[in-house]
């Protein structure tokens, strides 16, 4: 998946921008302020039509403006064949999006643009809650299995009236019974994915992070959600009467984990700063490389202040993993001298120079 051309409306302070960007490396650089993550914003709003730093349209969009808008020619099946992308966001928060003449789904606009991204909210795969950890884990199992995203709305249904009924204090057993049934087929078959697909990302895992990491060994593990010592069907039937207290269903899917350890310890409480940006940036690397090996298709890297809590030969060793990959990699920077000399003289590089909102290649 490459993006050919971008054109950026009213995204923060992107009032018009037009690039063509390289299939390779894409250097941004500016000074605080000056619209380097707006630009990587606004492909992130091209890929998933939604902000990865807000919510909010009313902060996405430019001061008096009511949409925005991204436009891009893309080759998502890497054919040679670049194909027009729109998204549109209004203030109301609602998308249109437009893909090849015809309007699409979001599910379908995901496939399409497979986006990974590096920034200082991707810390939290150590630091953050769990559900931010299924959702990456969700991410590669959705792109590795076209069944997942069937499996994964039908059990939303479902523990959504589950945790309805139980809600009302009153079940009756029979209907109990009935939603348990579907509860437990959806979460045996969304956990199988799960877990296959980790056991295939878990050596692009150890791989990189060795390089990156050598004198630190740093293990994945996944909990399912509940004690799978037990069958679920018995889980949930214990968990009853605490269930209907709470007025949740406390096991299943819903509730797994990816377990990242140091020394037997939560990745979180072992690493320095500066180890961390390179444990997640592992993960985030060894996710692109295994989707490649998986489809033939290179992720797109949006990667927010590379130099940032990474020292001279660390970077180094972090711009070498992104030139032996195929991806496409919009990278932001301060100062434009510290990326600079990175790269071998065979990677197409571009380097642009963002000043109050304006893009300029240098």
């Amino acid at each position: 998946m490459t993006i050919a051309k971008l054109n950026i409306q009213s995204v923060r302070n992107l009032c018009a921008v037009s690039l063509t960007p390289s299939s390779r490396i894409n250097v941004f650089s500016g000074p605080n302020g000056s619209g380097k993550t707006s630009v990587l914003e606004a492909i992130h709003l091209l890929g998933l039509a939604r902000s990865f730093r807000t919510s909010k349209a009313r902060h996405l969009i430019h001061s008096g403006d009511n949409v925005a808008t991204v436009f891009g020619e893309v080759d998502p099946l890497q054919q040679g064949i670049a194909q027009s992308l729109g998204v549109e966001r209004n203030l109301e928060g609602n998308n249109r999006v437009r893909f090849a003449g015809e309007d699409i789904d979001l599910s379908t606009l995901a496939e399409l643009v497979p986006l990974q991204v590096i920034d200082s909210a991707t810390f939290d795969l150590l630091d953050g809650s769990p559900a931010i950890r299924r959702q990456f884990i969700d991410w590669g199992v959705f792109h590795a299995d076209k069944a997942f995203i069937q499996l994964w709305r039908g059990f939303r249904r479902v523990v959504k009236q589950r945790n309805s009924l139980l809600k009302c204090g009153k079940i009756d057993h029979r209907m109990r019974a009935v939603w348990d049934r579907e509860f437990v087929s959806f979460s045996e078959q969304i956990t199988r994915l799960r877990k296959e697909y980790l056991e295939l990302l878990t050596p692009e895992f150890d791989a990189i992070v060795a390089r990156l990491l050598p004198d630190i060994k740093i293990t994945l593990g996944f909990s399912a959600g509940w004690d799978q010592k037990r069958p679920l069907d018995e889980v949930l039937a214990v968990n009853f009467e605490r269930d209907l207290r709470q007025k949740f269903t406390s096991a299943g899917p819903q509730r797994a984990d990816l377990r990242v350890k140091v020394d037997g310890h939560t990745a979180a409480e072992r690493l320095s700063r500066g180890q961390k940006k390179l444990a997640v940036s592992a993960l985030k690397l060894a996710q692109g490389h295994l989707f490649y090996k998986m489809t033939g298709r290179p992720c797109i890297y949006l990667i927010d202040d590379l130099p940032s809590e990474l020292d001279a030969a660390h970077c180094q060793l972090f711009c070498q993993f992104i030139e032996e990959m195929a991806s496409q990699c919009f990278i932001t920077c301060v100062d434009p001298q510290s990326l600079a000399h990175q790269w071998q003289s065979g990677t197409e590089v571009m380097q642009f120079s963002i000043h109050d909102g304006s893009v300029t290649p240098l």
